[in-house]
């Protein structure tokens, strides 16, 4: 019988956290989750495309105006597949960081 004399105390005083607020801290967590690996990704794209400016691919099935313009498409698929499955850390770092700044754990 305390046990709800108790919480509706402590929700007086504005000590309890309201579910809404869970809700939204998860939801934080998980967008601070996409931003961190789309920015490893990014990042990682950015570093790939000098990898592949030196090949060159010979004809009948490469080469040509149409490869050299497909081919960041293709670094930055590499570079999403990459990240998805758990990257170089970059991503685990820098949503660490983030929460830390909106002051989640």
């Amino acid at each position: 019988m305390t046990a709800p004399l108790s919480v509706a105390t402590d929700i007086l005083m504005g000590q309890a956290q309201s579910p809404t607020a869970s809700t939204a801290d998860l939801a934080r967590k998980r967008k601070a989750e996409e931003t961190a690996k789309a920015f490893e990704a990014s990042f990682l794209s950015t570093m790939m495309q000098p990898m592949f400016e030196g090949i060159s691919t010979e004809a009948p099935f490469g080469g040509g105006q149409g490869e050299s313009m497909f081919r960041s498409f293709l670094t930055d698929a590499i570079a999403k597949q990459t990240a998805k499955r758990g990257g170089l850390g970059i991503a685990d770092s820098i949503q660490r960081e983030m929460l830390k700044l909106q002051g989640l754990s």
